[in-house]
């Protein structure tokens, strides 16, 4: 019945100064849709982002976002893209399970303390930096 994820929504402080992070960051395009709702693109997905109360149907609160964010960037990569835009990691790398096997992670937080993980599939034979371990 369902064959992929089309978007998800992040509530955040300011959704204007959200997209500006993501852009920043991670490269995503910032859009504008509906009613000058924000949102960031990358690939075939995106991510709405919604101020605290906009949407009355769920239990949103700021900072409640865990995302996991595929990249065929390397982990060290990663690592060194965050670092050169000011943002801390907050565990990584490390090798996790992800919907097709063994990823390779980054943590951090964006600036409404939402947890983004930066992930990369496992190339076969590599059990990556910390010998395999998933959680």
């Amino acid at each position: 019945m369902i064959r992929a994820i089309d978007h998800v929504v992040l509530t955040v402080r300011d959704p204007d100064e959200a997209a500006a992070f993501y852009a920043r960051v991670l490269g995503m395009e910032p859009v504008t849709f509906g009613a000058g709702r924000r949102a960031l693109r990358f690939g075939a997905q995106k991510i709405n982002l919604q101020s605290l109360g906009q949407e009355t149907r769920n239990h949103a609160c700021i900072g409640s976002g865990d995302l996991c964010l595929l990249t065929d960037l390397s982990p060290g990569d990663v690592v060194t893209r965050l670092t050169a835009e000011g943002v801390a990691g907050i565990e990584g790398p490390v090798t996790r399970s992800g919907a097709r096997g063994p990823i390779t992670s980054v943590y951090f937080t964006d600036p409404d303390g939402n947890l983004i993980e930066i992930s990369s599939y496992t190339a076969p034979g590599d059990h990556g930096p910390d010998g395999g371990k998933t959680a």
